[in-house]
């Protein structure tokens, strides 16, 4: 009973804030995450009145929705993009990735050590920060491409090519930073090639199962009787590759957009692809996606603004800095036009949903509970990790709308 006068409240501030956002020519994924940061207030300083809404992401039920929000975001990117873009964007994407990583992961690591007093997780504590720094938070990234109706511009697909590729490398970061934590030291240069071997093999698979099952899966659904049996055979498909990507140490959101990929027009035909995308839009946009990006909203904590100021602004600035400077420098570098490489390196800025995982890892493991009397620092880390992934989604397409308004210098 509890969840479901949870979600009616969720929807009613969701839609009531997207639309205000929207009559004020801003993104709704802007209101959607305001009315999460609204309400966490609220819960916030009248918890009795608000029972249900305490301790809400301890509840397995509702973390479950909002992944489903982060997996239905991607697999309705992966429908929305077309394969041979990303092999046409691969070169520019891959040096955008690289760049928009290595940035901010140092800018991370460097803000770490001037801000984290001395101890034994000290290092760990500065690679968690630059890990924070590093990855782009690709559902809100699509959702903003889409909310500014440039997902289908070259820069758009760069955009989304480059914070695909930029999720892959974040894995070998992840492994290395949860090695630190778990083990007390990095681990050996074998494992790090035997995640690389397990990544290339789940793009392997996909790509057979792809290329030659979905194409014949395809061509039989006319024999197929059942009520909507095409779209229980994307959904199982991307069930299926989201398990795979995760027993293979990937996130399931790989998979999800994977399998939307492979999912296209030849492969089904044009009239049941509409009828997919048209579902896959109206669960995704109507429901899940306006919750997922609530729950953002709710884990703020604004604790840390008040005890650890000059922290956060570090690296709420160092966010934004990193990924301009790194996404939108190799960009420029490959030759784009001022205006596309900004809009390049701010489209790279969002972050989300995997850095609150990471961040809750660490949280887990330890990592912030040695603090030396009178440090406000590493207390306060989770929470200005939050405050950056809310500010960067928040700014980032209300920045955006402004630099694609800007007339083009040529590409």
């Amino acid at each position: 009973m509890d969840l479901f006068y949870v979600l009616l409240i969720l929807l009613i501030t969701t839609r009531a804030f997207g639309e205000l956002a929207e009559r004020l020519r801003q993104p709704s994924l802007v209101g959607e995450l305001l009315a999460g940061i609204a309400l966490g207030a609220l819960v916030a300083a009248y918890p009795e009145t608000f029972p249900a809404f305490v301790g809400l992401h301890d509840n397995e039920v509702f973390v479950t929705i909002t992944d489903l929000g982060m997996f239905f975001l991607m697999l309705f990117a992966g429908l929305e993009m077309q394969p041979h873009k990303i092999v046409e964007n691969a070169k520019s994407a891959i040096a955008v990735a690289c760049g928009g990583m290595v940035v901010p992961l140092a800018l991370g690591i460097a803000v770490g050590w001037a801000f984290l007093p001395e101890g034994d997780l000290r290092f760990a504590q500065c690679l968690f920060l630059g890990v924070a720094l590093a990855i782009t938070a690709v559902p809100a990234t699509v959702r903003i491409l889409m909310d500014l109706g440039q997902f289908h511009t070259k820069v758009g697909q760069t955009i989304i090519s480059a914070a695909v590729f930029d999720d892959i490398l974040s894995l070998v970061l992840l492994a290395w930073l949860t090695a630190l934590m778990s083990l007390g030291g990095p681990p050996a240069a074998l494992e790090i090639v035997f995640l690389i071997a397990k990544i290339a093999a789940f793009f392997a698979a996909t790509a057979i199962i792809g290329l030659l099952v979905f194409p014949l899966l395809g061509r039989s659904m006319p024999h197929f009787r059942e009520q909507e049996f095409e779209i229980s055979a994307v959904f199982v498909s991307a069930f299926g590759f989201a398990v795979l990507a995760e027993l293979l140490g990937l996130h399931f959101i790989v998979g999800a957009f994977v399998t939307g990929l492979y999912f296209g027009r030849k492969t089904i035909g044009g009239a049941r692809f509409e009828r997919i995308r048209s579902t896959t839009s109206a669960m995704t946009f109507g429901f899940l996606a306006p919750i997922f990006f609530a729950s953002i909203g709710l884990d703020l904590n604004l604790t840390a603004l008040f005890e650890a100021p000059v922290f956060v602004l570090v690296v709420v600035a160092m966010a934004f800095f990193g990924k301009m400077a790194g996404a939108g420098g190799a960009a420029k570098m490959i030759g784009t036009s001022n205006r596309n490489a900004l809009a390049i390196g701010v489209g790279m800025s969002p972050r989300g949903a995997v850095e609150l995982v990471i961040a809750g890892i660490a949280l887990k493991a330890g990592l912030f509970a040695e603090a030396p009397p009178g440090d406000t620092v590493v207390g306060n880390m989770f929470s200005t990790v939050v405050i950056m992934a809310v500010v960067t989604t928040v700014l980032s397409p209300i920045i955006l709308e402004k630099v694609f308004a800007a007339k083009p210098d040529g590409d």
